[in-house]
């Protein structure tokens, strides 16, 4: 089986993990915890790195230390995995969805303004699929209207929106280094922020509420949201690889274009875009079906299982998933993509040939 998606682990996340071993630091303190905060944190571009236990407690950390409350509205994109309203929901307070951007899927701008109310505390952009959102536009309209910004970076590990890295645009940004993601702990998350006083806050917060200066005594209840060293080590030596293993996902996008060339020429499927101002890093290599030729994306994901290649669909919007249904109306470019979507292997190891394969198999089912 080719799966859709594998860790990059070598002989440097050992040594990492055996140290922590040796050291008798393997819960949440440690020497690793702080590098691994400070090496990523710097990566991104950002001053201070707060490490989670995953990528969904990260999202939940940060709109807790923004205030994010019983009766706010945070505004997030429909087509995203569902921690990212999952976390609004944790709060209390309520996500309002927006719907895609049809030539890069991420969160569309033109309609965020739309549906901004009183209730409003927050937008949550998510780099979906690792490339990136049009920040520009989204950091202008939440100053105009006093939002914080919490990016989603659960799968964009190194994309770049002109020239600088996403994670870094954000009150709060919030990344993931679960199994799948382009660097991983395993489980794992990360909240970055230039803010010292919300990096402060978040530190307390993830340590149950205690005071930092007066050992169990709590001001605030808080949570148990700490990263173990054990983890930590294995994401120290993921972040030496970040780039190396960035470089290959894109080698890996390259390869699937070229070897798609004919079926996109012919109007069957149609490709990932990259927006001029955007280098994705493309954590999964995502292709649209195109209706009308008899294939059935569903179908086609289980034929291609039988030959022995793991792909799955985009994710579903949220808006149609039974604790969102309540928001009674229709989002029509996220539904699309999502009926049409199928993401295909995209894990590091994989070759120039398998890539080959994946697509003549596809090819092979069109014309069957």
């Amino acid at each position: 089986m080719i799966p859709i998606a594998e860790p990059c682990l070598g002989q440097e996340e050992l040594d990492n993990a055996i140290q922590a071993i040796k050291s008798g630091w393997i819960s949440s303190q440690g020497k690793y915890i702080l590098e691994f905060e400070q090496k990523f944190a710097q990566y991104c571009g950002v001053r201070y790195g707060i490490a989670t236990s995953n990528g969904t407690v990260a999202l939940h950390l940060a709109l807790k230390a923004l205030g994010v409350g019983e009766g706010d509205e945070v505004l997030v994109p429909t087509l995203t995995f569902i921690a990212t309203a999952n976390t609004v929901t944790y709060c209390n307070a309520r996500p309002v969805f927006i719907d895609s951007h049809p030539d890069y899927w991420c969160i569309n701008p033109a309609q965020i303004e739309g549906k901004i109310t009183k209730k409003t505390k927050a937008i949550i952009p998510v780099h979906l699929y690792g490339h990136p959102c049009d920040m520009d536009a989204i950091i202008d309209i939440a100053r105009r209207h006093s939002l914080c910004v919490v990016e989603d970076a659960a799968e964009a590990h190194g994309a770049t929106y002109k020239g600088r890295k996403v994670g870094s645009f954000g009150d709060i940004n919030c990344f993931s280094f679960y199994g799948n993601k382009i660097i991983t702990t395993g489980e794992g998350g990360m909240c970055l922020t230039n803010d010292e006083g919300l990096a402060k806050r978040m530190k307390i917060l993830r340590d149950h509420g205690m005071n930092p200066d007066k050992k169990y005594w709590y001001d605030v209840i808080g949570f148990n949201y700490r990263m173990t060293n054990l983890q930590a080590a294995v994401g120290t030596a993921q972040v030496d690889k970040l780039d190396r293993l960035i470089a290959r996902r894109r080698q890996l996008a390259s390869w699937y274009s070229h070897a798609f060339r004919d079926l996109a020429g012919r109007g069957l499927v149609t490709l990932p875009q990259e927006m001029p101002w955007a280098k994705s890093v493309h954590w999964m290599y995502s292709i649209l079906l195109e209706d009308g030729f008899g294939l059935n994306r569903d179908k086609l994901i289980s034929e291609l299982r039988e030959k022995g290649i793991e792909s799955r669909p985009l994710f579903y919007p949220l808006h149609v998933m039974p604790p969102y249904q309540h928001f009674k109306r229709s989002f029509p470019v996220a539904e699309e993509l999502s009926r049409r979507g199928l993401s295909l292997p995209s894990g590091p190891r994989l070759g120039e040939e398998e890539v080959a394969k994946i697509a003549k198999s596809i090819s092979s089912l069109y014309e069957s």
